[in-house]
This record gives structure tokens, C-alpha cells and sequence, in this order.
């Protein structure tokens, strides 16, 4: 199962490769009990200084976890909610989680209220591992303390249990649950173009499913002095899956290092003092790098970067080729069927413009509308096999919604996205036959802004969608209705925007606002979001504000 470079072309990668999916299997084990326990494990980097953390540290810690949670009440197959930047506390909570078979429900730190209180209460969540400052946005979502919240810093003071003290309490000696790859391990939630977000359920087979993706866009991941970095949140499955996991599986240490916004020039700095090797980049990221100074020293310590989440574009690859002296990998994935297509470049040429080629072991093609394979070359949307050790095991009490997710006949996860094979294999993005918005790495759906946008008192309906810009791909625009008797503003724009940010998340608030008179919808009342899509400019009678 392992990609070896032992000189072999795409094609006999593809045609020698076997899946071997052991019977048991469990993600906490194999990432944190099965190396020398004084291997360097994790280099967690903050304002105070830099904490390294041996696997034997990680071991230990996430036993004493699985023990702490299960003094809490917490057994397999309940949900436990992490909400953490990148620390080790995130590192080990995630372990312990799935040691003691229960399910991690990661979620972002950016989350306001609302956008908690849905997740939290969808996923029956029992226990939250955060820090002082988001537990207030918890409580807010949860104002009765069903669920049970402990945090990881601050003073004994305050009212919710000391995660450390608990675990610091705890044994080191567990005996892990005894899952297998099709056991339940972690839910992530997914925004959806209708209705409220879907929670995407992963057995723990999910990392072996990235395995050969992650090999080859990291040109034979591991090599000795390999180092792991991504500014990409773990609460998603890119952070997660696409370098935390896969890393700690194959021994390899990572470096977790955060910022609230990210900063470029702190980027660079960080991976030149801690040595970072490899990298997962959104575009947006690599685009930011873009636009500030190198370090001094001669050369980055860079072997490998891969990039995915939107299109990379010809000049940032060339741009990193020159500057950071590494050919970016493009991949290509979505939480549902993640790390499926993208490139090697030492294997196979890097197309500019291409998603890349099916990686070994993922069956992917193109579908008509009548869920036929189309004809090389002809537009189809992109499908990946439903047995793939990658794809989700359904949509959380969504049956419904998983249904929805595949082909007539079950044998295919549909993407949602329009794309072309040519005779190489190589599949070209053509667009969505959705309306997930893809702004600065992040997929964003519109039904849970337009919720939250007709919450404000002025606001009748509104329609929120994705428009072009040069340095995320795509930002949120909302086109808004007002109630009789409210005029447009900037004031109000202003407004709009920060129940956004305040209820949902930063990222996905309304750069563009858009009052108009009346919205496009269908003969049902649906919106016709295409139509707002293809608003640009905008009517001139129409009224925009932007941030």
C-alpha cells in the first residue's frame, strides 16, 4: 500500500498498487504507539516558546486522555468536541478520542454561537475540549451546560473543570478500544448549498485512504528530515488528514503553529527557524507569500508543498518554483472523498491549469446526466468510487442526504464538480454544478449565511454567493431584500456583516453586500443564485457596499 520511488511510472504505480486494509485498526494506535517513543513527535509553537513532544510523550498523554474522557461519562461511539487551534492539546484529545472509540467532532475556533449550537446539537456532542476563550462562545451555544466543557489554560478559577489537572490525573496505561477501518472516528461538518450543515462521519480507514496521495504530493513522503507544517485549521479534514495524521503515521514530526489571521511574513520566518520541510498550502496562502520578502538566509529548507482547496494558477506555480525552489503538487478532494486526484511532479508532468491524475488506488471518472461514463475529453461531473478507503461512511442521521451523495446505483460519490478527463488522465476543473462558495482555501455553503443574514430585523430575504477575487478565488457576496420602511446604508451593511462573523465565522461573512429591490427565484420560490452569479457588474440602480 505504501508508494515506494523506486523509479516507477504513473502507470505502474497505478496498476501495481493494492489496498492491504487490516482488520483492526485504530488512528490513535498507529499515530502514537507504534514508533521509538524518543522519535520527535511535535514541536508546538506559541508566543510563550517552543514545546517538543516525543511520540512516547504523545503515547502516554493520549492514554491519560481516553482515561480522563472516560471518567467523564464518555464511551464509544459518543462524540467529543474539539475545539482548538493547533496545540498539542488538539494532538492528543484527537488521539485519546479514538483510542477510547468514541468519535472527534472538530470544530473551528472561527465558530460563533449559531454555528455551535447547530453542531453541538446535531452530533448529541457530550464533552467539549477547548480554552477559556472560546468556552464562553460554548456556553453561549449550550446556555443549560448539557454538554460538558473542559478547558485547557487558564486559572482553577473559573467555572469549568482544568483539562490538564484531569488528565494529569489520569493513567498513562489504556487499552484501546478494539476497532476496525469501518468504525466510526470523526465527524466533520460540511457546508451544504440547502439547508444546515451535513456531518460528514469518518471510519478510521480514512487515513489510509490518504496514504498514497499524501506520498506522492509530498514526492515519497518520508525522507529522512522531514518536518510537517500547515497553517490550515485541524478542525478540517485538509489540516487534519492532509499533514497532522498522515505524519504522526508515518513517525514524522509536525510543527503546530497558529494565527488568528495568517500573516505571511510570520509563515516564512516559522519555517525557516524550525525547519519546516513539507507543507500543505492553500493558494490563497501561497498567493499572500507572494507578496512579501524571503528570508535572508540562502534557501528555505523546503523539500515538498502541496496545495488544494481552489485552483493554484500558472503564475503562483512558477512563482514557487523560482522563489521557494519546489514545484507545487496541486490535489484535489472534498471532505466527503478527500485526496483522490492531484500531481507528482517527479513521477508525472505538472499540467498548469489540471486538478492532476486519479492517484493509485482511487477510481475516479467522469459522469453524464445519465450517470454514464462520458467520452474522454467531454465535460461530465466528477464521481470517485464508493468503496474507496477514503470515503465517508454517510452523513450524520441523513440518510436521506447520503442518498442524495451517490449515484443511482451506489457504486459512485458524486463531487459536484463539472470537470474533464483527457487521454492522459489528467481531469480539468470546469466549474460546480453547486453553490459552494471556495474563498482563501475554505468551502463555504450559502444556505447557512442566508439563515443568518434574514436573522437581522431589516433584512426580508436574501441570497448569498461567490464572486472572483484575486487573492481568495472567491468571496461571499449577499444580494439582501429589506423589509418595508428600512433603507440601504453602509451602516447597515456594517451591520449585516458582523452578525455574520459574530454568529457563524469570520471566514465566511459578507465581503460584498448588494441591496436590491427583489431576488431572482424560481416558479417555487427557490433563489436563482445562478442568476445573482451572473450579476457582475451589478444593475446600476442597485446599491453595493464592500469591507
Amino acid at each position: 500500500m505504501i508508494c515506494r520511488n523506486d523509479g516507477a511510472t504513473y502507470r505502474q504505480l497505478r496498476d501495481t498498487f493494492r489496498w492491504r486494509i487490516p482488520e483492526s485498526f485504530n488512528l490513535g494506535v498507529v499515530c502514537a504507539d507504534r514508533h521509538p517513543r524518543d522519535l520527535l513527535a511535535l514541536i508546538d509553537c506559541d508566543d510563550s516558546g517552543d514545546r517538543t513532544y516525543t511520540f512516547g510523550d504523545l503515547s502516554d498523554l493520549s492514554n491519560r486522555v481516553a482515561n480522563t474522557l472516560r471518567a467523564e461519562g464518555v464511551r464509544p461511539g459518543d462524540r467529543v468536541g474539539i475545539i482548538l487551534r493547533q496545540c498539542v492539546e488538539a494532538a492528543i484529545t484527537h488521539l485519546g478520542v479514538y483510542k477510547l472509540g468514541a468519535i472527534a467532532v472538530p470544530m473551528s475556533c472561527l465558530f460563533g454561537p449559531q454555528a455551535l449550537s447547530y453542531r453541538l446539537g446535531d452530533a448529541s456532542v457530550r464533552v467539549v475540549v477547548t480554552d477559556v476563550a472560546h468556552a464562553e462562545g460554548v456556553h453561549a451555544a449550550d446556555p443549560d451546560d448539557v454538554v460538558r466543557t473542559l478547558v485547557v489554560d487558564g486559572s482553577t478559577g473559573t467555572r469549568h473543570p482544568q483539562f490538564w489537572d484531569l488528565v494529569y490525573a489520569a493513567s498513562p496505561h489504556f487499552t484501546p478500544a478494539g476497532t476496525g477501518p469501518d468504525s466510526p472516528a470523526l465527524l466533520i461538518y460540511t457546508s451544504g448549498t440547502t439547508g444546515a450543515p451535513k456531518g460528514a462521519l469518518h471510519g478510521h480507514r480514512v487515513l489510509l485512504g490518504h496514504v498514497p496521495g499524501f506520498q506522492l504530493s509530498h514526492d515519497f513522503f518520508p525522507v529522512p528530515g522531514d518536518r510537517f507544517w500547515t497553517p490550515a485549521d485541524w478542525a478540517w479534514i485538509g489540516g487534519l488528514m492532509d499533514a497532522l495524521m498522515p505524519s504522526l503515521y508515518f513517525g514524522m514530526p509536525v510543527v503546530a503553529a497558529a494565527r488568528d489571521k495568517f500573516d505571511p511574513e510570520w509563515a516564512l520566518d516559522l519555517v525557516d527557524r524550525t525547519e519546516v520541510r513539507n507543507m500543505f498550502m492553500p493558494p490563497t496562502a501561497l498567493r499572500l507569500m507572494r507578496g512579501v520578502a524571503l528570508p535572508s538566509s540562502p534557501r528555505l529548507p523546503l523539500r515538498s508543498v502541496m496545495c488544494g482547496g481552489e485552483p493554484l494558477g500558472e503564475e503562483t506555480l512558477q512563482w514557487a518554483r523560482e522563489q521557494l525552489g519546489v514545484t507545487v503538487n496541486e490535489i484535489y478532494g472534498q471532505t466527503e472523498v478527500n485526496y483522490v486526484v492531484g500531481n507528482s511532479y517527479t513521477v508525472w508532468e505538472v499540467r498548469p491549469g489540471s486538478m492532476g491524475r486519479p492517484y493509485p488506488g482511487h477510481d475516479v471518472c467522469v459522469l453524464g446526466e445519465d450517470e454514464a461514463q462520458v467520452p474522454r475529453g467531454e465535460i461530465g461531473q466528477v464521481a470517485v468510487n464508493a468503496s474507496d478507503p477514503v470515503a465517508f461512511l454517510g452523513y450524520w442521521d441523513n440518510a436521506e442526504a447520503t442518498h442524495g451523495k451517490h449515484s443511482n446505483d451506489g457504486a459512485w460519490i458524486l463531487t459536484g464538480d463539472l470537470a474533464r478527463q483527457d487521454e492522459d488522465d489528467y481531469l480539468w476543473f470546469v466549474s460546480r454544478n453547486d453553490d459552494i462558495i471556495n474563498s482563501g482555501g475554505y468551502r463555504i455553503g450559502p444556505a447557512e449565511i442566508e439563515a443568518c443574514l434574514i436573522r437581522h430585523p431589516a433584512v426580508a430575504m436574501a441570497a448569498a454567493v461567490g464572486v472572483p477575487h484575486a487573492v481568495r478565488g472567491e468571496i461571499v457576496k449577499a444580494f439582501v431584500q429589506l423589509h418595508p420602511g428600512h433603507r440601504p446604508s453602509e451602516g447597515l451593511a456594517d451591520e449585516i456583516r458582523r452578525l455574520v462573523q459574530q454568529q457563524l465565522a469570520a471566514y465566511e461573512y459578507p465581503r460584498e453586500i448588494e441591496f436590491v429591490d427583489a431576488l431572482p427565484v424560481t416558479t417555487t420560490g427557490k433563489v436563482r443564485r445562478s442568476v445573482l452569479r451572473a450579476r457582475q457588474p451589478a444593475q446600476s440602480d442597485a446599491m453595493r457596499y464592500s469591507s
